[in-house]
């Protein structure tokens, strides 16, 4: 299996520190947050990733090079300006091949196996759901008693930004930015989604005070 990491973002909330640094490149646990990243994708058996890069994309592959220093083999989907998650996706397809693949937003820090996610079978998609955090009360989707993932209901879980896609659910969208949201929300739909809760530890690293209590967490 290939993975997907996406690392293309401005990262605006966790400025004054992307000013002169991209978020992917920011470290806690001393060393930068993709490289987390990347270790854990290695140790689950993910040898192929394709990383989608924008805003200071030059500093980012010359931090990770062609990925044999993490033992993976790195492919570089260049964007000259943000394509949004799912134009991101559509664009890096051709190295993506047309199995089901991992994709990862770069934002976040998780203990996930990747081997613990069920193959999809007949599913466009399987989101990986967390418990919601305090900055996030109100969840983002409805996990039911079958594991199928649906846009309204209760109780809600949280995006954990983790998910196995099959290209088809973006392949036949015209190039350009799009939002990936709405066509997870047709697929749900259309009941092609399922769902892992995954009840690990699991970081949303987007603002630089959520970066300083990661780091203090990893270092402790």
């Amino acid at each position: 299996m290939r993975a997907m990491i996406l690392a293309a973002g401005l990262g605006t909330r966790m400025r004054p520190l992307t000013d002169h640094c991209p978020k992917p490149l920011l470290e806690v646990g001393g060393k930068p947050l993709i490289v987390h990243h990347l270790e854990r994708l290695r140790a689950g058996g993910i040898r192929e990733v394709v990383i989608n890069v924008s805003y200071r994309a030059e500093q980012i592959v010359a931090a990770l090079g062609d990925g044999r220093a993490f033992g993976v083999r790195i492919a570089w989907s260049r964007e000259a300006t943000p394509l949004e998650t799912g134009g991101g996706i559509r664009q890096a397809l051709p190295l993506l091949g047309e199995a089901p693949f991992l994709l990862v937003n770069g934002d976040i820090w998780c203990e996930l196996d990747p081997a613990e996610l069920p193959a999809l079978g007949d599913d466009l998609a399987r989101l990986v759901l967390v418990n919601n955090p305090d900055h996030h009360p109100q969840g983002d989707f409805h996990l039911d008693a079958d594991g199928r993932v649906h846009a309204e209901g209760e109780p809600r879980l949280t995006f954990a930004g983790i998910s196995l896609l099959d290209p088809a659910l973006v392949a036949h969208e015209p190039p350009g930015a799009f939002a990936l949201a709405p066509l997870l929300r047709r697929a749900m739909a259309e009941g092609r989604v399922g769902g892992h809760h995954h009840r690990g530890a699991w970081v949303d690293v987007g603002t630089p005070e959520r970066l300083a209590d990661l780091d203090r967490r990893l270092r402790g």
